[in-house]
């Protein structure tokens, strides 16, 4: 299992609406994660909106952003969450993750 740790950027003024949805997301877009071998998976964010993502996969990086990409609630979700980020990309929140080096893990 690989471990990836990614950044994105909210917006901090649609911070708390942004995690008002993340308590309510949509049932299907938990089954494509799940269908998508994502486990593990966790959001944390600071106050001015830096969010660091974690999750576990059977796959790298790429790979798994792959998968999701043949969702296509995935396409849905990623179009509904574009207003709550900051972007100098463009694109959908998915399209926008910086993979994170891993440098210590203590099992």
């Amino acid at each position: 299992m690989k471990r990836i740790g990614f950044l994105l950027k909210v917006k901090a003024e649609k911070l708390e609406e942004y995690k008002k949805h993340h308590r309510e997301v949509w049932a299907e877009m938990l089954a494509a994660l799940r269908r998508q071998g994502w486990h593990n998976y966790s959001l944390f964010v600071r106050a001015d909106g830096l969010m660091f993502g974690y999750f576990e996969t059977p796959v790298d990086f790429k790979a798994a952003l792959a998968g999701m990409a043949e969702e296509p609630i995935n396409a849905k979700w990623g179009d509904f969450m574009v207003p709550y980020f900051e972007s100098t990309e463009g694109g959908r929140p998915d399209e926008n993750m910086l993979e994170l080096e891993e440098v210590f893990h203590l099992d």
